[in-house]
C-alpha cells in the first residue's frame, strides 16, 4: 500500500477561482503529487472526509482545508502555507508569511478574501 501523502487538501471545485487556482498549483506540483507528496481533493465527492473534525462541505466552501501527515487539521492561510511549502519555488512564500510574526496577517487577509469570494459565490449561485 502506498504511503499517506504528505498533505491531503480539501477544495470545492463548484467555486470557478477555487478551481481554477487548485488546477494551476497542481499543474506546479504535478512531480509531487505524482509522488504522493501532495494530493488535491474535491469535497462535493467526498462531503464527509473531514466530519472527524467537524468540518463539513460547507466550511470546505469558506476555507481551503487541509490534513497534514500527523493527521492534524490546516485550514484556511495555514493550509494556503503547507501548499507553498511543497511547490517547487514557492517555499520563499511560506517562510514570508508563515513566519511568526506573519502568520496572524496571512490568516487574516486570507479569511477576509475568502469572505469575499464565498459571498461572490453564492451570488452567483455556483451552489
Amino acid at each position: 500500500m502506498a504511503d499517506a501523502p504528505r498533505l491531503t487538501v480539501w477544495y470545492n471545485t463548484k467555486c470557478p477561482v477555487c478551481d481554477a487556482g487548485i488546477n494551476w498549483q497542481t499543474n506546479r506540483l504535478v512531480r509531487a503529487a505524482r509522488a504522493g507528496v501532495i494530493a488535491f481533493r474535491d469535497i462535493n465527492l467526498e462531503p464527509d472526509a473531514l466530519a472527524r473534525f467537524g468540518a463539513d462541505v460547507e466550511a470546505v466552501r469558506r476555507r481551503l482545508h487541509g490534513i497534514d501527515a500527523d493527521g492534524r487539521l490546516l485550514v484556511g492561510g495555514d493550509c494556503a502555507i503547507a501548499i507553498w511549502r511543497h511547490t517547487p519555488g514557492d517555499a520563499w512564500l511560506a517562510a514570508l508569511l508563515g513566519n511568526r510574526l506573519t502568520r496572524p496577517l496571512t490568516r487574516l487577509a486570507y479569511d477576509r478574501f475568502a469572505d469575499v469570494l464565498y459571498a461572490w459565490n453564492r451570488r452567483r449561485g455556483h451552489w
